[in-house]
């Protein structure tokens, strides 16, 4: 008896203790301090919406690859000189995108955290809006990090696994679907939970719905080369975004929450971009009002302003090394521009080039493009200096490109889109020469930058490298990068799955 009081009584105090500690950890703990498993998911997505388009869309990747399709001039004497050369250690180094590839999978696994607590079992799991929002913007950010880098470490991302294998290319964009078609089934089902946090549409699931449908129409078009069967429902995603209301998913700069546009910042701090005669040749060919946008005759040097600036011919290594800067767009200099994610341009393009290939008439969605283009232009470029565009400027210019339309509708679109995204989504356009050229055999656009090729071969990116925190730390994706002198090669000469290639 004695031995079993004796226990009972050392169990009882046990327990206390451990109640007590419990209780003392709970007393003590700050709970001003919000972890991931405490932050409802509606706050997520603001963070998730800023990222997507200041660290994904609108940042190295797109200033990078804007040298690459000549929309832009690297220049300055630094990281952009040296990609505007050609310079295979700036282009094919790990650390290059390093930032950006792990800013990229930051933002995917704050999505995939807002996705898990809506889901069935979550603290949000009623929050089915939120979840469909999540599961569109997880989508896109899935499909510009493959698009640049072909096969990633996906399904076994944000999981306890060290060293994630790497998945194709092609069962990601199976996954992309799948997110798609989930989150129209979510938006579908009602709620209203996202409201201020929801920068874009303030919550609004009907524009969430449509934005779901341009975004698949943007993937699909990208497989075109793998399977031509795509186009009918291309045209059906695009028209479906239009009849839901989209005009564009864009962040607004300097509104309170957000900081200046990106590229203004960039702009302003280093002056590493420029204009370039690949653009402006094609715009003063067509006498396009978005020259005066785009091409401003005029330079900032270290001494200050000179109206005298030169347009850069693409590769031109001494304007490349140059302090004093080539002429540069207006827009560069409104740190107030929205940052876009997805432009109504875009959209309107996607549907035409569709419809062109399906052998239908593009006039209506070519027109839309064009039309939305050039007030987009001047919005960003034009308004905040005085500057504007008249409907009857874009009726005349819309008369001058027509015979070029009516002789070669897939063409023009194409010219058209390159012109537009010249001002936004250079990835889109990288992305596209890519898949034409699998698709077609060649672009409409040439490019004349002579550092493309080299006495050894192709200099000109076929994809990005992958970033050194994996290279380094994950052997699946260090024996994709390669050792020594071939470590980062393999981007110029294997193309991503899409764009005819195995990785």
């Amino acid at each position: 008896m004695k031995i079993k009081y004796l226990f009972g009584l050392a169990l009882a105090t046990l327990l206390v203790t451990s109640c007590s500690e419990n209780l003392m950890d709970e007393i003590n703990e700050d709970e001003t301090l919000k972890t991931a498993d405490r932050v409802g998911a509606k706050f997520q997505l603001t963070d998730a919406e800023v990222a997507t388009a200041y660290s994904v869309v609108n940042g190295s990747y797109a200033w990078y690859v804007s040298s690459y399709t000549e929309q832009l001039f690297g220049t300055g004497n630094n990281q952009l000189k040296n990609v505007e050369v050609r310079n295979v250690a700036e282009m094919a180094g790990a650390t290059t995108f390093n930032n950006e590839w792990n800013a990229t999978y930051s933002n995917l696994m704050n999505l995939k955290q807002m996705i898990d607590k809506c889901s069935e079992g979550g603290m949000d799991a009623d929050k089915k809006d939120l979840l469909g929002m999540a599961q569109i913007l997880y989508a896109l950010n899935w499909g510009i990090l493959t698009d640049l880098h072909g096969d990633i470490p996906f399904s076994e991302c944000f999981s306890d696994v060290s060293a994630p294998k790497v998945d194709k290319q092609e069962d990601i964009y199976k996954a992309i679907f799948k997110l798609l078609d989930d989150a129209q089934a979510n938006l579908a089902a009602g709620g209203s939970h996202a409201g201020g946090q929801d920068l874009v549409y303030g919550g609004d699931t009907d524009l969430w719905a449509a934005f779901g449908h341009a975004v698949k129409a943007r993937y699909l078009l990208h497989t075109y080369g793998r399977d031509n069967s795509v186009l009918a429902d291309v045209v059906a995603e695009a028209q479906a975004a239009i009849d839901g209301g989209f005009q564009g998913f864009a962040i607004d700069a300097f509104n309170g929450v957000t900081a200046d546009n990106s590229w203004s910042a960039y702009h302003w701090s280093r002056y590493y971009i420029g204009t370039t005669t690949t653009v402006s040749n094609l715009m003063e060919a067509r006498q396009d009002p978005r020259l005066a946008i785009y091409n401003n005759d005029a330079c900032w040097t270290l001494e200050g302003y000179d109206p005298t600036g030169i347009t850069a011919q693409p590769g031109d290594q001494n304007l490349a090394k140059e302090t004093k800067y080539c002429n540069f767009p207006l827009w560069l200099e409104n740190g107030a521009a929205p940052l876009n994610i997805f432009s109504e341009a875009e959209l309107y393009f996607i549907l035409a080039e569709a419809q062109a290939r399906l052998g239908q008439d593009a006039t209506d969605a070519f027109v839309e493009g064009v039309t939305a283009s050039q007030n987009y232009y001047y919005a960003i470029g034009g308004e905040f200096v005085g500057m504007s565009v008249t409907d009857s400027d874009i009726q005349a210019y819309l008369a001058n490109i027509a015979p070029l339309f009516t002789a070669n509708p897939l063409q023009e679109i194409l010219i058209e889109k390159y012109l537009a995204q010249a001002a936004t989504e250079q990835i889109e356009t990288y992305n596209d020469i890519r898949r034409i050229r699998y698709c077609d055999g060649t672009y409409p656009v040439t490019l004349t930058n002579p550092n493309n090729t080299s006495s050894v071969g192709n200099r000109w990116p076929l994809r990005l490298p992958y970033g050194d925190s994996d290279v380094v730390s994950n052997p699946n994706v260090a024996a994709l990068f390669g050792t020594g002198n071939e470590s980062g090669m393999y981007i110029f000469t294997e193309n991503v799955w899409w764009a005819g290639g195995s990785r």
